[in-house]
């Protein structure tokens, strides 16, 4: 996405550094990877387009990962779908620190292998 003439307020980079943050609340409370960021996303995505982009893409990383994990779990039975489930849930945990840190700068970004279910 192209750059925006006028950088965004501190308050829309902080809420969509959290839309961020909050995939890792999957880890507590179960689908939280999911409501968390929509939550946030659709209380916000009409206030303005920075945590709109940060929402759409943090959600469509998040449809992504679990079709990926979910075309892993046949694999375990042929061994090979272990390594790629550890190395699915590693891809997360990266990109999604990555996805903060640079929405925390004001920058936009689109995470790599995402499949665009929202536009």
């Amino acid at each position: 996405m192209d750059e925006q003439d006028t950088q965004p307020s501190d308050d829309e980079r902080n809420m969509a550094m959290i839309c961020h943050l909050l995939v890792f609340s999957g880890s507590i409370i179960p689908l939280g990877n999911f409501i968390g960021p929509l939550v946030l996303w659709l209380v916000k995505k009409d206030e303005s387009e920075f945590v709109d982009f940060h929402g759409k893409e943090c959600l469509n990383f998040q449809i992504s990962l679990l079709i990926y994990a979910l075309c892993c779990i046949p694999l375990v039975f042929v061994i090979i779908g272990v390594p790629l489930l550890i190395a699915v849930g590693i891809f997360g945990i990266v990109m999604a620190i990555i996805a903060c840190i640079k929405a925390h700068s004001g920058e936009y970004y689109e995470f790599p292998m995402t499949i665009r279910f929202l536009k």
